[in-house]
């Protein structure tokens, strides 16, 4: 009988020590996600920031432990980097700008208009295309984009002359389809929060639909924009399969993976994969000083 109630005993005892101790509970709840950040990002970010300071003896191929900006001269000094950095962004804030023009309406449908069930179904919907494989959504568009496909077939009929196989267009629309989930989900979040008597108060104040949408309803979804173009933004800045498969492009992604597996010049990736984080940060501290994240 004893051993039977040890753990009741035992179990009471954690669950009284946790009560009297709230911070201890906070320790054992947060304690191991943030050893695991710290470990594994924080850690490996530091590895790859020093990295990035070490030099590649082209004689011998091996990486010299030699401190210096060699690498960051070069993507500065040269360019083809700055041409790969400017297309890559280019193509992020494109991919960017038309998932937000098509999340925005389905977003303010699904958590203002539509029903509980239709609402259901929509999300559904939304979530399917994540079910499968992302290799398999990107091949299926090459073969939608490639020469004699369906795109091309549609725009013979339209009478539109011309083939955007392997091209910036390519890249362009199945970016924008693999990751316009991505861009959906956030801004449906925030319409959904939207008080809708605000809405009936600015109405009774005499602002029209368009004035109302845009002083009360953009400011408090502006949070929910933001998180959906930091998700396309960074998946299209980091992304190499695509542009290599679907178009003929040279992305950052694809001079990394380049730098890494044919040439072993670790280094000069290393600063190169520095670059879209430093995009990235701008990207925060430009949208944090328009208050973007006061409403979170």
């Amino acid at each position: 009988m004893s051993d039977l109630t040890a753990p009741a005993t035992a179990g009471r005892r954690l669950s009284a020590a946790l009560f009297r101790h709230p911070w201890l509970k906070l320790v054992l709840m947060l304690g191991p996600p943030l050893v695991w950040l710290l470990v594994v990002y924080l850690i490996a970010l530091t590895l790859l920031l020093a990295t990035s300071f070490w030099r590649l003896n082209v004689l011998t191929s091996q990486i010299e432990h030699v401190w210096g900006f060699t690498n960051y001269q070069t993507l500065i000094r040269d360019s083809v980097y700055r041409t790969i950095v400017v297309r890559t962004a280019g193509m992020a804030a494109a991919v960017t700008i038309t998932d937000l023009i098509l999340a925005v309406p389905i977003g303010y449908y699904m958590g203002r208009m539509a029903s509980r069930r239709t609402r259901a179904i929509l999300t559904l919907a939304v979530l399917l295309p994540l079910w499968s494989n992302y290799l398999v959504r990107m091949f299926s568009w090459k073969i939608v984009t490639a020469g004699g496909g369906p795109l091309e077939s549609l725009l013979h009929v339209l009478g539109i002359d011309g083939s955007i196989a392997f091209s910036n267009w390519a890249v362009w629309l199945t970016f924008s389809y693999l990751w316009l989930p991505f861009a959906i989900l956030p801004v449906f979040a925030a319409f959904e929060r939207v008080p809708g008597s605000l809405m009936e108060a600015s109405n009774d104040l005499g602002a029209r639909g368009w004035v109302t949408f845009r002083r009360v309803v953009v400011p408090l979804v502006l949070p929910g924009l933001v998180a959906a173009s930091i998700f396309t933004f960074s998946l299209t800045l980091g992304d190499y399969i695509t542009p290599i498969t679907v178009g003929n492009g040279y992305f950052i992604g694809n001079a990394i993976y380049n730098y890494v597996g044919t040439a072993n010049n670790l280094p000069l990736a290393a600063a190169f994969a520095l670059v879209p984080i430093v995009i990235m940060a701008v990207y925060l501290m430009l949208a944090r000083r328009l208050g973007a994240f006061e409403a979170l």
